[in-house]
């Protein structure tokens, strides 16, 4: 089988399980070899045959329990057996990623069609979430920080520990809206290399590190009035957007990402779209707000805004732990200041 891969070169890291798979309707498939691409560079994939019963399904089970992020795409000849295996992975690991495909391996018609529908699956996640397009290159700025880091999380965060008198205030309630994103993804982030110094997800990890951060500080002051949120405005077309690809690419897809809008919500398009979450949560009373949920700009097919509330993929005791190494963190870097931290 080929490895399902979100690599644009060949596949690294490869394990190679042994499934002894059945299908349905109770006749047994000889052995399968569900291959399973770790250390991708984006979201790892596992793309498993056989997997409604035995020990395919034991593989999707011990998958997940390995790492709740990879995205399982489950290969079955029976779709009535593969719904409720998807079930019964989903109430053990409800965050968890997990698709169907109708394969039977003893059918080239199957396979062809199975391989054509997992590539379009593909391609529609990548241009709905811009992953693995979204980069920031990244580099050490005057402080010693990566950049990315520093930029996107860092530099913000020292700002609001600066602030801190004038935010935390019982009478008055303040709000914080750090803008994350889609491609905000756990299996990005270390605990070990938070800056990212070592990886090639700079953006995706420092976008990460930003919904740990929001869901440390709810924890540490929302009972002196500050309280944190955290948004999607969607894919935009900014500075950022337009770096990854030459002008004149951008004006040939337009149009094609005009019609996508009509198969996926998430193609907000222009800035005024994509602050449409910040402005619904200036509405709000930050007090009633979920701290564990992220917040997504979205535009209609017809161009009409609003806004979907999904659960972040967070650990509350891993964002504690980050919370403690930004803080050990700031101690360092305003030491080595020579400038005044507030005027005289």
């Amino acid at each position: 089988m080929t490895p399902l891969s979100r690599h644009g070169r060949g596949p690294r890291g490869l394990v190679d399980w042994r499934a002894a798979a059945r299908g349905g309707g109770g006749r047994t498939r000889r052995a399968a070899r569900p291959v399973v691409t770790l250390g991708a560079a984006m979201q790892r994939v596992a793309l498993v045959t056989g997997a409604s019963s035995g020990i395919g399904f034991a593989l999707c089970k011990r998958l997940l329990q390995e790492d709740a992020g990879v995205q399982l795409c489950l290969a079955c000849r029976n779709m009535q057996k593969a719904t409720a295996t998807k079930a019964m992975l989903l109430a053990a690991h409800p965050s968890a990623q997990v698709s169907l495909v109708h394969l039977d391996v003893s059918s080239l018609e199957s396979i062809l069609w199975a391989a054509s529908e997992i590539q379009h699956r593909e391609a529609v996640h990548m241009l709905s979430t811009a992953e693995g397009l979204l980069t920031q290159e990244d580099s050490v700025t005057s402080d010693g920080l990566q950049e990315v880091f520093e930029t996107n999380l860092f530099g913000h965060f020292i700002l609001i520990r600066q602030l801190e008198p004038l935010l935390c205030r019982l009478e008055k309630p303040s709000q914080l809206i750090w803008t994350s994103s889609s491609n905000a993804r756990k299996s990005a982030f270390s605990l070990m290399d938070y800056q990212h110094s070592k990886g090639k997800e700079s953006y995706s990890s420092s976008k990460y590190a930003t919904d740990l951060a929001s869901v440390a500080l709810n924890k540490h002051f929302n009972k002196q009035g500050l309280y944190s949120s955290v948004v999607c405005p969607g894919l935009v077309m900014t500075n950022l957007t337009y770096g990854i690809l030459p002008s004149f690419f951008w004006k040939l897809l337009m149009p094609i990402m005009w019609i996508i809008r009509f198969f996926t919500n998430t193609y907000t398009l222009t800035p005024y779209n994509g602050a449409e979450a910040q402005v619904w949560l200036v509405r709000q009373k930050p007090e009633s707000l979920d701290a564990l949920t992220k917040y997504h700009s979205c535009t209609s097919p017809l161009g009409g805004n609003y806004v979907e509330s999904r659960k972040m993929d967070v650990d509350e005791e891993i964002a504690e732990r980050f919370y403690q190494k930004l803080l050990e963190l700031e101690k360092q870097v305003l030491a080595r200041l020579t400038v005044p931290l507030s005027p005289k």
